[in-house]
């Protein structure tokens, strides 16, 4: 018997992007992240790619009203986010319905698109004030849209907090006006006014072209965060995060901006439980097999597999403690781990960008007798010599092994299936196996194992 749950819901009413990345579309996405059940309202429907709006056909107001009846009548609702409402009718249309609903409101001032397509009539910037403002819980400009609301440009962080205060006096309990527009350093920093005081929320500046409803998702962020009952400056520092989170995860589709991906942190938390199933599956074959233990080094084993387009050894799954050979069999230590590793993990981080498609490594001991199994295998390979390691790379952690991953790539002239070198003064030689997973390299080194040391 399936027990039915009590779900967040959230409406959105905004215009329909055809491209996916904004609009209903990023505020739907946003809201499923979250776990709250997003209706809509559509507004618009417009034309648009990653270049441009071609195109936009609005939705008569009755309309807009009927959907917004339709749901909350039935199905009922928790908070409310606004977005593009094009001109006064709709948005006198749209006040008419929520001001009778009693709800939390968020609403994101759509002016202008990102390529400058103006998305609101000039006339219907007083009627936003008029009509919404005074409803609102929330109130989320960009700079440029701030700046049209408050009469006055924003150069400097005083000014935004400024601008914020301002808007709060048109009606909203609360303003965030945000600063990604603002071109100061490597930090980004958005104002909350709220009950008489401003706060600062600074993140980082993520250099990324594909930028496209970022202020939809964000908007959508709060939304959520309200609805899940959250108070409003715990939504905004959790919408910020997730809106820088969805930009590390954008999409390179089209030949324009592309869109952010509200849905990368769900898509990621997945892949990191398909990872570390996958490293399970791998250490139960190599625990099973006993010629795996004839290759183990002297500073024991590991298996490490990233995640797609790794950044840092948190993208990066490992054995904590390693492999280690127990007479003539082998155990995982421990369960996998992602940050568990940063020799293995600091191979991967080059691998991954000269061949995205290689994300796992496993180590295991050299001896020629090793080599020339891997060459009767047809297994490709290169090498490097650590004599050749210059002294400032010796001096830094970590660094010798990101070193020679370039070195014996760049002298194969792509990613081969294994790297290997002879060792240095203190240092033991080493043969690292590469592939797509980690079964991947997990049979690529049973076969090793098994040509090496099993009987002619």
């Amino acid at each position: 018997m399936f027990v039915k749950l009590n779900i967040p819901r959230a409406l959105t009413i905004a215009g329909s992007d055809s491209g996916g990345g904004a609009g209903i579309q990023a505020d739907l996405k946003t809201f499923a992240a979250f776990g709250v059940h997003g209706m809509c309202a559509i507004t618009a429907v417009t034309a648009q790619n990653t270049v441009n709006v071609s195109g936009m056909q609005t939705i008569k107001p009755e309309v807009v009203a009927l959907q917004i009846k339709s749901v909350v009548s039935d199905i009922g609702v928790d908070v409310i986010k606004t977005g593009m409402l094009h001109n006064s009718d709709i948005i006198q249309a749209t006040a008419k319905e929520i001001q009778n609903i009693h709800v939390p409101l968020v609403v994101d001032p759509v002016i202008v698109s990102k390529n400058g397509s103006n998305l609101l009539e000039e006339e219907a910037v007083p009627t936003i004030i008029k009509e919404l403002f005074p409803l609102s819980t929330v109130v989320t400009p960009n700079l440029l849209e701030a700046e049209i609301l408050v009469g006055f440009k924003i150069k400097t962080v005083d000014d935004a907090k400024h601008a914020a205060s301002v808007i709060c006096e048109m009606g909203p309990k609360a303003a965030v006006v945000k600063g990604g527009h603002l071109e100061i350093g490597k930090m980004v920093t958005d104002v909350l006014c709220y009950n008489g005081e401003t706060k600062s929320f600074v993140g980082n500046r993520i250099t990324e072209s594909n930028t496209h409803g970022t202020g939809c998702t964000f908007a959508s962020a709060i939304a959520a965060n309200i609805a899940i009952k959250n108070e409003i400056v715990v939504s905004v520092a959790n919408a910020k995060n997730f809106v820088e989170e969805s930009i590390r995860n954008s999409l390179k589709v089209g030949v324009g901006s592309g869109p952010v991906n509200p849905l990368g942190y769900v898509y990621r938390e997945f892949m990191k439980q398909q990872i570390i199933t996958n490293l399970l599956s791998a250490i139960e074959l190599l625990e099973k097999d006993s010629h795996f233990a004839f290759l183990i080094p002297e500073c024991q084993s590991n298996i490490a597999m990233s995640l797609p387009f790794p950044t840092s050894f948190q993208d990066i799954a490992a054995i904590p403690g390693r492999i280690v050979k127990i007479v003539n069999r082998v155990k995982a230590s421990s369960y996998p781990l992602f940050g568990a590793s940063h020799h293995l993990a600091s191979t991967l981080l080059v691998v991954s960008r000269h061949n995205p498609d290689a994300k796992a490594v496993i180590n295991i001991r050299y001896t020629k007798k090793i080599v020339d199994s891997i060459h009767k295998l047809h297994f490709s390979s290169s090498s490097y010599d650590r004599l050749d390691e210059p002294e400032s790379i010796k001096n830094v952690e970590g660094a010798s092994t990101k070193w020679g991953a370039e070195q014996a790539i760049k002298s194969a002239g792509f990613v081969p299936d294994v790297i290997f070198h002879r060792g240095d003064m203190g240092k033991e030689p080493m043969i690292l196996v590469l592939g797509q997973n980690a079964i991947d390299v997990a049979t690529k080194a049973l076969k090793i194992a098994n040509v090496c040391f099993s009987p002619d």
